[in-house]
């Protein structure tokens, strides 16, 4: 018997054998936490039941679980004649679904033909039919279908032992059905190397999706980092070229006014028109000419001492902005690394 915790797996389990062999009581968790087994003679046959903790109980981890169903099916060596899938009737919620498709997958395809749906509560139906009853859910249908098209309900009513009779028929149907074969555990192990088979394809595209998404991040990161030391560059360049400019025409405009100044003196040196004036004209412009010169030079050698110390200041400033480039790729480097085992450990 498999199914979802507290559907009444146990209590089915007594029904069938006719007393209680397995612990049942009404609660919402289960009381199975590991697989037993229990024999009686039922219309004369002798009949062995196997209880299985619920696959849904939050109780215990996943591979616990999966670890008791691998004891069930040693329990029933050389294996089960046929899987009740018990389903409590009501509602057949996604939990349920999921469980029944869980219970589908670990013992794989091969299982489905030694399947029988067990419909638990029958009393709930009242006055409806279980097959109106299905007609209502799609998912129920398609699980019915899946199980052989087998399925019957019960009340857990010990007394009623005619609903036990009517199972005990349907499951020797299956079994002549099969040519008198069991669920083997070849067939088991089957099933879990498709089930490892699976986590290894997902495990894969996990860890390639990771590496695509780790590239493209640093990728984006380094096109990122490249375009803001390009805009840096262009500012830097842009910067001294207007200074550049600036001290150039800052030059032809002083070049202009000494040459007024010089055309001036001369002029009026002209106009006194003596020999001594020309003389001393002489003599200005020669010491105007060095005049010049030497303002020229100290004037240059300022603008390119101010210039030199600019550029120091821009280069230093240009290196702190790479080195907190680095900084910030290398964390979001160190967060890519992070992630990716956090997805793996997932």
């Amino acid at each position: 018997m498999v199914g979802k915790t507290g559907i009444g797996k146990s209590a089915t389990g007594n029904t069938i054998l006719g007393h209680n062999c397995f612990k049942s009581k009404f609660s919402a968790k289960s009381m199975t936490d590991e697989c037993s087994k229990a024999y009686a003679e039922v219309d004369g046959q002798k009949v062995a039941v196997i209880d299985t903790p619920g696959l849904s109980d939050t109780r215990w981890a996943q591979d616990k679980t999966h670890k008791d169903i691998i004891q069930c099916i040693s329990y029933s060596s050389p294996g089960p004649h046929v899987f009740l899938v018990v389903v409590r009737l009501g509602r057949f919620t996604e939990e349920e679904k999921q469980t029944v498709q869980k219970i589908q997958e670990m013992f794989g395809q091969d299982a489905d033909k030694y399947s029988m749906v067990l419909f638990t509560y029958g009393d709930l139906l009242k006055n409806t039919t279980i097959e109106e009853f299905m007609k209502g859910s799609p998912d129920l249908q398609e699980l019915v279908a899946r199980c052989n098209g087998q399925y019957h309900v019960f009340n857990n009513d010990l007394e009623n032992r005619s609903q036990v009779t009517e199972l005990l028929k349907k499951i020797r149907t299956i079994v002549q059905k099969n040519g008198g074969s069991h669920y083997t555990n070849e067939m088991f192990q089957e099933a879990e190397r498709a089930i490892e088979e699976e986590k290894q394809r997902i495990l894969k595209e996990k860890e390639e999706q990771i590496r695509k998404e780790k590239e493209e991040m640093e990728m984006n990161l380094r096109a990122e980092y490249e375009e803001r030391l390009r805009n840096i560059v262009e500012k830097f360049r842009a910067k001294r070229e207007k200074e550049e400019n600036s001290r150039v025409e800052m030059e032809r405009t002083s070049e202009l006014k000494r040459s007024k100044e010089i055309k001036g003196d001369e002029e009026q040196r002209d106009n006194e028109g003596t020999e001594e004036g020309r003389k001393e004209k002489k003599g200005k412009e020669s010491k105007s000419e060095e005049k010049i010169k030497r303002e020229k030079e100290q004037k240059e050698k300022e603008i390119n001492e101010k210039k030199d110390k600019e550029l120091k200041k821009e280069q230093e400033k240009m290196l702190e902005e790479q080195q907190k480039e680095q900084n910030e790729l290398d964390n979001k480097k160190e967060t890519v690394a992070r992630q990716e085992g956090e997805k793996k450990n997932l």
